[in-house]
């Protein structure tokens, strides 16, 4: 029998970055904070990111097949705050910060964060609520040096 306390104690445990996802589909834009990304394979350079499977940025995923990763530094909480929230709720939520249309894929990236990655889907598993979406690194560039954002450091769950 499944303790449920001891595996949601254990589940957030498991160390995550946090991301903004920048995400298009024709003229139509968006970012979320994404927590459940990983690299999968050096040869191809792979990461997974695993995308809530009711939101407008799934679709707009499964639709585009791209996405790009932005790394936030470790002192950006506030801006991983500020894309939680669903874009049906609060509108643009890149219309207050500055990107780019990433060079490969066209998804927002912003400008001020470590780095980004640029993906191209080549798989995908739809399992429970979100689906795990594999993507190719097609592009990438450094901002600048720094130390990552994590999950654990700001307090929040998102996991369990």
């Amino acid at each position: 029998m499944l303790d449920e306390q001891a595996k949601k104690t254990m589940l957030r445990k498991i160390p995550h970055g946090l991301y903004i996802c920048g995400v298009k589909d024709g003229e139509n834009r968006n970012g979320f904070t994404a927590s459940w990304v990983m690299q999968a394979s050096f040869k191809p350079p792979l990461v997974v990111n695993c995308v809530k499977a009711d939101s407008g940025s799934h679709a707009m995923i499964k639709n585009s097949g791209v996405f790009a990763l932005s790394v936030l530094d470790h002192s950006q909480k506030e801006v991983a705050a500020q894309f939680f929230k669903p874009q049906r709720l609060v509108g643009d939520k890149l219309a207050d910060v500055d990107c780019i249309e990433g060079p490969e894929t066209g998804c927002p990236v912003l400008t001020d964060c470590l780095g980004y990655v640029e993906c191209k889907v080549v798989g995908s598993v739809e399992q429970g609520d979100h689906t795990v979406f594999v993507g190719e690194v097609v592009g990438a560039g450094i901002h600048r040096e720094g130390d990552p954002l994590l999950l654990e450091t700001t307090g929040w769950n998102y996991g369990g």
